[in-house]
């Protein structure tokens, strides 16, 4: 079919040509398809059903978690039954929400002194998953990043903080991404740096997103390697 695998993403494969653009999402049996050409997909569907005998699930709403939504002006992109989930084995189903993941004066330490958690397995578990949710949630990367940070040892204090993250999941369990119709094709990059913003090794955070025209399709906050 003349598909080549893109090298930053082993999973995906693309084609196209003067007139269609079609790409192939692979995940274990699971294949998302799309394209601007409806005959190309049907084309691919019917060689894929050919050769395995798949079951087509119809237009994309629901992959690995993340919820999907169309209309004229574009697709938005959540994770509201994966938040919710988090907040209900975390026991936070009816916790008070809040406007804000974190303090904007808290300092996090690996050398506080408060207690280390007896089971720090629930910390990493909790945080690990926060770490997904951050696919569709660049408003979490920042904090959940943060407490990225203390796997090794967390206390309680580190554990407060990823308690109130999730007081502001509750207040935002259906915040994600929106990819517009109408975005030009302008790429644009904005990036900030917390400096010296570790106290423990006084390394500096840098926190960065890119968008095509308004849509966002990348973003990440990481400590810096040296």
């Amino acid at each position: 079919f003349g598909f080549t695998q893109v090298k930053s993403d082993s999973s995906l494969f693309i084609k196209h040509n003067s007139t269609s653009f079609v790409a192939l999402l692979i995940y274990v049996d699971d294949v998302i398809i799309a394209s601007n050409n409806l005959d190309e997909v049907a084309s691919i569907k019917q060689f894929l059903h050919d050769s395995f005998t798949i079951k087509d699930l119809g237009e994309l709403k629901y992959f690995l978690g993340i919820e999907v939504a169309r209309s004229a002006k574009g697709i938005s992109l959540c994770q509201r039954k994966y938040a919710l989930d988090i907040l209900q084995d975390s026991g936070f189903s009816g916790c008070k929400p809040v406007a804000f993941p974190m303090e904007s004066t808290l300092k996090l330490s690996a050398n506080d002194s408060s207690t280390p958690l007896s089971d720090p397995a629930l910390y990493k578990r909790l945080v690990g998953r926060l770490l997904y949710l951050t696919i569709t949630r660049p408003d979490l990367s920042y904090s959940v990043q943060a407490l990225s940070q203390f796997m090794a040892n967390p206390s309680t204090k580190h554990l407060q903080a990823a308690e109130r993250v999730l007081r502001y999941i509750k207040a935002t369990p259906g915040q994600g991404i929106f990819l517009s119709t109408d975005s030009s094709l302008h790429l644009k990059a904005y990036s900030d740096c917390d400096l010296g913003g570790c106290i423990d090794t006084r390394k500096s955070i840098t926190d960065f997103t890119v968008f095509i025209g308004d849509s966002p399709i990348s973003w990440k906050s990481k400590k810096q390697p040296t």
